[in-house]
């Protein structure tokens, strides 16, 4: 595996941070979940007792986010727990938290502490609104960033109003672009020997996914409004009904639209003046409305079978069981079986990022609370075991 010579101590709790964690576990690195005894971090209470979303005493979201690591619960708000934190440091290779900004300088293993014991670790921060600027202690959620980043404005239409993404993306796009920031600062420490600190601001990752259209603002000064489904440039561009479903249709450019026009043949579209970009988005409204009639007079299958042999970009709108179904999902191992303490195993999505020189990708048990404090504190640090039954007597380890 990439990473397998690399070792993670995760803080993380919630989403973005596990989700980061998680990509960087799938790649291989060893990634040390460090939990404070008792109830260990939050994720692992959500939906825990949950009928239908839980399995084997674990949440939907903490069996997901969790795979491939292990569990040491060692409490670090007392001073032996950070001392035996420091130990963890001078061996690992990343550290990485989404606390509230100040919380690792307040329990003493933010980078500046931990670049004394270990001047080659890395560490990651993914916070609402990143370690500077003016509102680094204000509280944000998905939502939030969402929000407060533009994309949710354009999402929807004027007469539904902002709408936010059906996929948590502040979040989990928080995570993702921790891992590679963690993943460049290794890089660069190959260079260096020196770490540094990575600082995630999940508002910064809002910002990024604007891309084109953000300068598409600052070009015109004109603010997008939502769209909807739509495209604000190509037509025929949308989500069609069909009889028994919907349709996405992707004409890009008008030589695609020359080509559907002879693949639905409807005499309307055949207008000269239709072959100019400019005229059809001028009249986008009615083009959408003769090809949402036309494509309800037969099912979703009918329909894309004739667009790929046309060669029309076009895909079905699959619900949650469609998806994770798809031929092409499955081929590409998006489904994994993830194994149980109980001997059970559990589907969900697999690893996104492949690899030529990986081996066939696998997954481990998400750990039970701490276990693997002795493991690791006794096999990989060294600990006796007198040592480690008197930190567990003081509350310090569990």
């Amino acid at each position: 595996m990439a990473l397998e010579h690399i070792t993670v101590l995760d803080l993380t709790h919630m989403l973005s941070g596990p989700y980061g964690t998680m990509l960087l576990a799938d790649l291989g690195a060893r990634t040390i979940k460090v939990e404070p005894p008792g109830r260990g971090e939050g994720t692992r209470r959500l939906l825990e007792n949950d009928p239908q979303h839980s399995r084997d005493g674990m949440g939907a979201y903490y069996v997901t986010l969790n795979r491939n690591k292990e569990s040491v619960c060692v409490d670090l708000k007392l001073p032996a727990g950070r001392e035996v934190f420091l130990d963890l440091v001078r061996r690992a290779d990343v550290v990485f938290d989404n606390f509230s900004v100040g919380v690792t300088e307040r329990l003493g293993i933010d980078h500046a502490s931990l670049s004394k014991v270990n001047p080659r670790i890395v560490t990651c921060s993914v916070t609402g609104f990143g370690q500077t600027g003016p509102a680094t202690q204000r509280p944000a959620f998905d939502q939030v960033v969402q929000a407060m980043g533009g994309g949710m404005s354009i999402t929807g239409t004027p007469a539904t109003g902002p709408i936010r993404s059906g996929i948590p993306i502040g979040d989990l796009g928080g995570g993702t672009f921790g891992a590679i920031g963690v993943l460049a600062a290794l890089v660069e420490r190959e260079q260096t020997g020196r770490g540094q600190h990575v600082d995630i601001a999940m508002l910064d990752v809002q910002i990024s996914l604007l891309n084109y259209m953000a300068t598409m603002y600052f070009m015109s000064g004109q603010i997008p409004e939502g769209i909807g489904n739509g495209h604000f440039v190509h037509v025929p561009y949308n989500c069609y009904p069909t009889a028994d479903g919907h349709i996405i249709i992707a004409c890009i450019g008008d030589a695609f639209f020359e080509r559907f026009v002879e693949f639905i043949d409807v005499p309307e579209l055949r207008r000269p003046e239709y072959r100019q970009q400019p005229v059809r988005f001028a009249d986008k409204a009615r083009i959408d409305e003769i090809i949402s009639a036309e494509l309800r007079r037969q099912p979703t299958s009918h329909w894309l079978a004739r667009l790929e042999a046309a060669r029309i970009p076009c895909g079905p709108v699959n619900d949650f069981a469609q998806a994770l179904a798809d031929p092409q999902v499955v081929a590409r191992d998006m489904v994994a079986e993830v194994p149980l303490p109980d001997g059970t195993s559990l589907r969900m999505p697999g690893n996104p990022v492949k690899l030529s020189g990986a081996a066939p990708a696998s997954f481990g048990t998400p750990p039970r609370l701490g276990e693997q404090t002795d493991a690791v504190l006794g096999g990989w640090l060294g600990y006796a075991p007198d040592r480690l039954a008197g930190l567990r007597e003081q509350g310090v380890i569990g």
